[in-house]
C-alpha cells in the first residue's frame, strides 16, 4: 500500500486531470499522465490510475442510476 502522502497527491492530480479532460474533450489524457508518472515513480502511477478509475467508475455508476430512475419514472403505474 502506498504512503498516504502519495495517495493524497494522486487523488489531487486525478481531480485536476479529469477537469482538464472535461475541458479539452480528451478522455484518454489520464493515460498520458500515467505514462509520465510511471517514468519516474511506479508507485505514483499506480495510485493515480487507481484514483482515476475509481472516479470514472463512480461517474458511470451515477449515470446508470440516473437512467434507471428516469426509466422508472417514465413507466405507467400498473393496476
Amino acid at each position: 500500500m502506498a504512503d498516504q502522502n502519495v495517495i493524497d497527491m494522486a487523488n489531487q492530480l486525478a481531480e485536476e486531470c479529469l477537469a482538464v479532460q472535461r475541458e479539452t474533450g480528451n478522455d484518454r489524457l489520464f493515460m498520458e499522465v500515467a505514462t509520465v508518472l510511471g517514468s519516474s515513480s511506479q508507485t505514483m502511477e499506480e495510485a493515480f490510475v487507481t484514483a482515476i478509475r475509481t472516479r470514472m467508475a463512480t461517474f458511470q455508476g451515477r449515470a446508470f442510476l440516473e437512467k434507471a430512475l428516469a426509466a422508472h419514472k417514465g413507466k405507467a403505474p400498473q393496476a
